[in-house]
């Protein structure tokens, strides 16, 4: 599919999904990628099964992590129970995004995503109604992209940034975890004098499955998902992705206004462990939670940072006890903040 100049158009109407039964998904139009690997576009995903007007009270838009794509299917009943319209958002060269000529999630700027955030948003206003609160939810990288936009919204589109009632984050990526030298200046500016010469060189690392091994139902999970499209060791990292990382993470570490209240949702505690053991299911093995704890109140004004008790590093992923209390703080956030928790209230 050629990519086209157009980047407020989409391709086709609503199409099966083929990755999840009782899905459709939609695709979007990016025009030419800033990094060179045309053709790009970005997948939006609903249920088939919509809510009738009486019961729709608002939308939520969903947006992945790294190595990551939306099948949660679960979360997408949780608030279509509560009168919530569910879209998923796979970013461009992510989930069912990715193309063979595409480098996995690559991208050198976030900022770069404001195009596809923008014509979803905008897909989920003209679906729902102007009136209808927009809920959007993140999980990991997601959950740095989408307060980086909101406050570019905030600054710059105040009409679109207007659609949006609130910011829902599970476990962001806040910070880069691991040893201190490897947020140092001098890692920092390494990491950029590479970017701008190869960016598309990969980090040499030793990835650990752990995390993978314990949500896939091949090893010792419960979940179904294209391991195409998250492998249970990660895609590798390359050092354009992982700067414009830094840069995201340097602009949140200055302070954000998003605008909008916000549930910061995380584990409890952090368990970098090498392999999968008895640990593994209720800890983040992904990110350091102290890090999540410290620069949440980053977003600006209305933040409210919940730790959830031996949640995974995907807190609705969890094994079903956690996974009921994450999302009875969503309940309790919600009623909070003055949007409905059911479609009858």
């Amino acid at each position: 599919m050629s990519s086209s100049t157009d980047v407020s158009s989409t391709t086709s109407s609503w199409q099966p999904d083929h990755l999840l039964d009782n899905y459709q998904l939609l695709t979007l139009e990016l025009g030419p990628d800033p990094d060179g690997e045309d053709p790009i576009t970005a997948t939006l995903v609903r249920r088939s099964t919509r809510l009738s007007q009486n019961e729709t009270v608002g939308a939520v838009l969903y947006v992945h992590g790294f190595t990551d794509y939306f099948f949660q299917e679960p979360l997408a009943e949780f608030f279509a129970e509560r009168g919530y319209e569910f879209y998923a958002l796979d970013l461009r060269k992510c989930g069912r995004s990715l193309g063979e000529a595409h480098t996995p999630h690559y991208t050198t700027d976030l900022a770069y995503y404001d195009v596809e955030l923008n014509l979803a948003l905008d897909r989920v206003v003209d679906e729902v109604g102007p009136d209808a609160p927009v809920l959007v939810a993140a999980h990991s990288t997601g959950g740095l992209i989408t307060p980086l936009w909101l406050n570019r919204l905030r600054a710059d589109d105040p009409a679109r940034h207007a659609r949006v009632s609130g910011l829902l984050l599970n476990s962001p990526w806040f910070d880069l975890q691991g040893k201190p030298i490897l947020r140092s200046p001098v890692t920092t500016a390494v990491i950029k004098a590479v970017a701008a010469i190869r960016p598309l060189k990969v980090l040499p690392q030793e990835v650990s499955g752990a995390y993978g091994e314990s949500l896939h139902e091949s090893a010792h999970g419960e979940w179904a998902y294209d391991l195409v499209r998250k492998p249970l060791g990660g895609f590798p990292v390359t050092f354009g992705w992982l700067n414009a990382i830094r840069d995201g993470h340097a602009a949140l570490h200055r302070g954000l206004d998003i605008g909008v209240p916000s549930l910061v949702l995380r584990s409890d505690k952090t368990y970098f462990g090498a392999s999968y053991g008895p640990q593994s299911d209720s800890a983040d093995l992904v990110l350091d939670v102290g890090q999540i704890a410290k620069w949440s109140g980053c977003l600006g004004n209305r933040v409210t940072s919940v730790p959830v008790a031996d949640a995974r590093h995907d807190v609705f992923l969890s094994v079903p006890r956690v996974r009921e209390r994450a999302y009875r703080e969503v309940e309790i956030w919600l009623s909070s903040i003055s949007l409905p928790v059911d479609p009858t209230s």
